[in-house]
């Protein structure tokens, strides 16, 4: 099972450094995938290697306009065993949705939901 920690609220340059800042110093030796919803404003806070993976989303809902997007990014990191995995949303306005996608179709096999790190109130 996967680690799943959903990154909530807030500009996708502050999900983005949130993120950064939960990995331990010990990110080279855990690999970690993270798709980021929206558009980085030119400054990266996470830098693709061989142990972390980056992809970017353009914002939309992931459970509505960019669902199949999300579907695709998802099953190709799966099949990357990471050993983590983080997801940005700009907006908690369908975190049920998105819940309920991650813990059916399959997924549930694979990815765990862990914690939510909500940055500001929607």
């Amino acid at each position: 099972m996967i680690p799943t920690f959903l990154v909530l609220g807030g500009s996708a340059s502050e999900r983005e450094q949130a993120i950064a800042q939960q990995l331990t110093s010990n990110v080279e030796s855990i690999k970690t995938a993270v798709i980021l919803e929206g558009l980085a404003d030119g400054k990266n806070h996470l830098e693709a290697n061989d142990n972390l993976i980056v992809t970017r989303i353009a914002a939309g809902c992931l459970c509505c306009t960019n669902n199949m997007i999300m579907r695709v990014y998802l099953n190709r990191l799966i099949q990357q065993k990471p050993q983590q995995l983080f997801l940005s949303l700009s907006s908690s306005d369908h975190l049920d949705q998105v819940v309920t996608l991650l813990s059916s179709g399959g997924y549930e096999k694979n990815l765990e939901l862990a914690d939510q790190l909500n940055l500001h109130s929607n």
